[in-house]
């Protein structure tokens, strides 16, 4: 149901009036951005950096507010910068009615949405039915039904010959890239272990903070991304990238399908509290709007950003976890811990105060194998991984214990992951296709998700 009338006209022109992805972005053709309604700081983050075949004209469209004001905040800083500034010119339109405005004109040719993810589903709908190519910030839905809104806007995109696309910047941290390409080769890690309930094969945990820095700037965070309804819980929200990393590291380049390769066992939700004066600290506001107080008990806010998802892919099992604090320790940051089980090694990401918030990857040896033989197998594998990322080493630490060394210059950092996927989208583009597993495999992510969110719920708070 569309909330407009005149929406759905607009998609209507689209749907029969649209140019062609074949003769526009794709198959080298000029980029055009449109950024629609940037509410959150990653929308600004894919401009941080300049692509030769994309326009410096972007073309936005808002509904007037700080969302908006942040974001050219941003941009505007990276257009100013003393070393390799930008050089974005903002074409700005905040009227009531942005959306419309910008389906009817389609001054761009690839949307970029990060923002509000109770309205994304709808926006991405909208957007593949006019023809526009679509660039999107995780999560692309947030609930069973806005999953099912989905997969009708990837059956639309693939009618029109549009590409839609979910920013997936964690496949770009290098200890990731590396634990997924030790897990390849047999003679280090083995069989991958199909695991249990109780002791998954595949664990991905990660620790995200409210209050934080982003490009060297105390971030300010809209009051609504503490709304639930329109942020969406935390078990739908950042585990998405939990979710990815088990698909992409175990079954690399394979299409999983949510029907057959999907099994949901257990999932869990809890809040994070947050006194009057944190909130202040991290939106700038006096008092909690009216659409949180649902959420408000003795004037603290309790928000649903926790939880934990334990399921099957394929037969293995895995369990995502996500938790919200209010802000990081002194020199910390937001951490990732991961482990990946196989016969002859277990594959561990690590990120805390003993890593100096760094995330680190070490290779533990299981008994069995002798360890010097191991050692070999191991110094061979990292010559072949090393042709890949050039200048890794090995450091033993115990008998049955490596560390990876990683160069400094691939800690690349989280910001410079948005440019990364970017850079992938546009070849993407020029292709005129999406990898074939990439679609099925975003549906299957966003089926666990969504699906566990309401596994969740059934349970007793």
């Amino acid at each position: 149901m569309y909330k407009y009338p005149f929406i759905m006209g607009i998609l209507l022109w689209g749907a029969s009036c649209a140019p062609k992805a074949s003769s526009d972005a794709s198959a080298g053709g000029e980029v055009r951005l449109v950024t629609l309604d940037p509410g959150h700081f990653h929308a600004a983050l894919v401009q941080k950096t300049s692509y030769p075949q994309v326009n410096n004209e972007v073309y936005v469209y808002a509904p007037e507010g700080e969302d908006v004001a942040e974001y050219l905040k941003k941009i505007e800083a990276y257009n100013t910068r003393a070393e390799s500034p930008t050089q974005w010119d903002e074409k700005v339109y905040t009227g009531t009615d942005y959306e419309e405005k910008m389906l009817r004109e389609k001054k761009g040719n690839v949307v970029v949405l990060a923002g509000n993810n109770g309205k994304k589903t709808d926006y991405i709908h909208h957007a593949v039915s006019a023809g526009l190519h679509v660039l999107a910030d995780k999560p692309m839905a947030i609930h069973t039904a806005g999953f099912e809104q989905l997969k009708k806007c990837f059956e639309i995109a693939a009618g029109n010959n549009v590409l839609l696309y979910d920013i997936m910047t964690e496949r770009f941290e290098i200890t990731t890239l590396l634990q997924r390409a030790f897990s390849q080769l047999p003679a280090v890690y083995g069989e991958q272990l199909p695991g249990t309930p109780d002791d998954p094969a595949v664990t991905k945990e990660s620790v995200h903070h409210f209050f934080k820095t982003v490009s060297g700037a105390p971030l300010i965070r809209p009051a609504w991304f503490f709304d639930t309804e329109q942020q969406g819980e935390g078990i739908v929200d950042v585990t998405t990238h939990l979710v990815d990393l088990v698909q992409w590291a175990c079954f690399p380049e394979q299409v999983l399908r949510y029907e057959t390769d999907i099994e949901l066992l257990d999932a869990n939700r809890w809040t994070t509290a947050l006194s009057p004066a944190q909130f202040r600290e991290v939106t700038g506001l006096d008092s909690y709007p009216n659409y949180l107080r649902k959420d408000v008990r003795n004037d603290t806010l309790h928000v649903y950003a926790n939880g934990d998802i334990t399921y099957t892919v394929k037969g293995i099992h895995a369990k995502v976890s996500v938790i919200w604090n209010y802000t990081y320790p002194q020199g910390g940051g937001d951490t990732h811990y991961s482990v990946m089980k196989g016969s002859k090694a277990h594959l561990i990401i690590e990120q805390g105060r003993e890593q100096n918030y760094r995330p680190t990857l070490s290779i533990r040896m299981l008994p069995g194998p002798d360890a010097e033989a191991y050692e070999k197998d191991l110094a061979t594998a990292l010559a072949d991984v090393g042709k890949q990322y050039p200048g890794i080493g090995l450091r033993r630490l115990e008998d049955n214990l490596w560390q990876v060394v990683v160069p400094e210059h691939y800690h690349n950092g989280h910001e410079a992951h948005f440019g990364q996927v970017t850079e992938n989208f546009l070849s993407f583009l020029k292709d005129g296709a999406l990898p074939a597993w990439e679609a099925p495999n975003m549906l299957a992510k966003y089926y666990v998700t969504t699906h566990a969110l309401e596994l969740a719920k059934k349970k007793v708070p």
